[in-house]
């Protein structure tokens, strides 16, 4: 192993201390929404969940709704304004596995990533569309999975040229003299392959299934793992060109698996080669996209380098989707979806929850909550204690017929210990939910984490959104009887 006598202490010296690195410190964020992720396949949590897990990260939620816009996912072009309209025109199993990649570009691109970074991204991303649309071919149940799987198969040698630094700089070196195999470079001046760090990486980040098995076992007979490989295989080949004796063996190698003619395939690998720089372009690779070979050159949109969040449409095309689903059939959990999303991102809140009130009408536990930071393995429900003597906060707000707009200073008496224990002490909406003249629940948000200051507009836009949970429940109620 190559080490530099002006080296950081703190640089990572092993497999471990890679796989450490990586994880905790420059993918924190891939790191925890994978974990969160896979672990709601395990637990087979439902849309909520999935919408919940989604909503917390506000950049994350921008880009999934951005890619799942975009024509290569919506080809109806049914406009997608909220996440929970996304689940429910996509699919659970979609959306999720556009999360995990959304949330790994989140991780790896910034202005630092270099030429050697910015091709193992490019040959990511055009393997993956191409391994989804040769899993399409093969009529495979989940080309989505495949996607992800082709997407991540490289995963070690992406997040090392991403934040490898000096390490980089010396294989580089080697590579270039021509004297190493990109192998040979790597145990060289690390002691280990980058084939090694993404097993590690595989199995810290528990990504599991396909993912795991393509990386893990490369030469599986099973016929999943082999399109990834495939797919792998194809994008690096076209760097040759298309005419390459290279992409002829990968030709002769799609006629088998598909059975498909040589010449339909070639036509349609390079229109995927097309389709894979505007995705990437959709993902926010753009320099990534230039290292994908296509055969003639694609026209892209310009676009901004900043895209300014106008708070105002993003309130009125979530306004529009829940008009558009009250016109129909109602599904009551993702209405309130809808309501608890359009006051989250619409007015620019940090902690948004909507709580059912329990039978006895002592507390409030938590149906939907998005910013509500809990600890890692805490997979409680956020309860509220409502209590009439002393009149605290909770029980305020459920016997307000019109919603409560709290402020600590003005309010304190409200703020008692029990209250101030489960939100802190922040000026804050409450405003309950009614089912005729009855309350089933309330809608708690604030700006606790940035201390944004709180508006009459904002209030009557939040009371707003809660009257469309209410006009729905009718609705539902009268559709049913």
């Amino acid at each position: 192993m190559i080490q530099s006598t002006d080296q950081k202490t703190e640089d990572p010296q092993s497999l471990e201390q890679w796989t450490k690195v990586l994880c905790e410190q420059e993918m924190t964020i891939f790191s925890n929404t994978a974990h969160t992720i896979y672990k709601s396949i395990d637990k087979k949590k439902g849309a909520m969940e999935l919408s919940s897990i989604i909503l917390q990260d506000p950049n994350l939620t921008a880009k999934l709704l951005k890619v799942s816009n975009s024509v290569h996912y919506n080809p109806s072009n049914q406009k997608m304004n909220t996440i929970s309209r996304a689940i429910v025109i996509l699919g659970s199993n979609i959306v999720r596995e556009l999360t995990i990649a959304c949330s790994f570009f989140e991780s790896i691109i910034s202005p630092e990533n270099k030429q050697r970074a910015n091709k193992e991204i490019g040959h990511a991303i055009h393997a993956a569309v191409q391994a989804k649309e040769i899993a399409i071919h093969c009529n495979d149940v989940s080309p989505e999975e495949v996607f992800i799987a082709a997407l991540l198969n490289n995963i070690g040698a992406i997040s090392f040229w991403c934040f490898g630094g000096e390490q980089c700089r010396y294989i580089a070196g080697l590579l270039n003299s021509g004297q190493y195999t990109p192998e040979q470079a790597e145990e060289k001046v690390l002691g280990f392959t980058l084939n090694d760090l993404g097993k590690n990486l595989s199995k810290s980040w528990n990504l599991g299934g396909l993912i795991e098995e393509a990386i893990i076992s490369p030469d599986s007979s099973n016929i999943r793992p082999q399109i990834v490989h495939l797919a792998n295989e194809i994008a690096h080949s076209v760097d040759d060109g298309w005419d390459s004796e290279k992409v002829d063996e990968c030709l002769i190698k799609l006629e088998k698996l598909t059975g498909e003619d040589t010449s339909n395939i070639i036509s349609r690998l390079k229109d995927n080669a097309n389709s894979a720089v505007k995705i990437a372009c959709n993902f926010g690779a753009h320099d990534a996209s230039q290292f994908i070979k296509t055969d003639s050159p694609v026209e892209l949109p310009i676009e901004p380098d900043t895209e300014v969040v106008d708070k105002k449409q993003i309130l009125l095309q979530i306004l529009q989707d829940i008009a558009q689903h009250l016109s129909g059939n109602i599904n009551l959990n993702l209405l309130l979806e809808m309501v608890i999303e359009g006051i989250h991102r619409g007015l620019s809140m940090d902690r948004t929850i909507f709580c059912i009130l329990s039978k006895d009408k002592k507390t409030l536990e938590e149906k939907l909550a998005l910013g509500w930071a809990k600890p890692i393995n805490d997979q409680g429900k956020v309860k509220f204690d409502i209590s009439s003597i002393p009149a605290n906060l909770f029980f305020k707000a459920i016997t307000s017929s019109s919603g409560l707009w709290a402020n600590p200073l003005k309010d304190d008496v409200l703020f008692t210990p029990s209250v101030i224990n489960r939100i802190g002490k922040s000026e804050c909406f409450l405003i309950p939910v009614y089912s005729g003249n009855n309350p089933i629940g309330l809608i708690y948000s604030d700006r606790s984490t940035h201390n944004q200051p709180l508006t009459e507009e904002d209030f009557n836009t939040a009371k707003h959104f809660s009257q469309q949970a209410v006009i729905g429940l009718a609705l539902y109620k009268i559709k049913k009887s």
